[in-house]
């Protein structure tokens, strides 16, 4: 049985500690070469039917950009918005989606 004591900056080291202390293993980080593979991404923040008020479909992108809450595209991916979109080309599947429906997409 290994008896603890308080070590430097109070953390617990086994009493027989020679002085190395050992990391847990991380994940080594997954690295990105730039904004090359970032896209813009529609939003369903909601929607009025014929006769009613607006049902909201989740958060919307100033309330994931102001709290940090994640928002869902219709191409199904979801992150917290930072980035300025404007920036980017508009995703694929997203547009795709959005013209299936009817919407109007505004010129780039």
């Amino acid at each position: 049985m290994h008896r603890t004591r308080s070590g430097p900056n109070g953390s617990l080291t086994p009493e027989n500690d020679t002085g190395t202390t050992l990391a847990p293993a991380r994940p080594d980080p997954e690295l990105d070469d730039g904004d090359h593979d970032r896209m813009a991404h529609i939003v369903l923040e909601g929607y009025t039917p014929k006769k009613g008020d607006f049902i909201p479909a989740g958060p919307s992108v100033v309330e994931g950009i102001v709290n940090g809450t994640a928002v869902r595209a219709l191409c199904g991916k979801e992150w917290v918005p930072g980035r300025n979109p404007g920036r980017y080309g508009l995703c694929p599947t997203c547009k795709e989606i959005a013209e299936s429906m009817g919407w109007k997409i505004p010129a780039g």
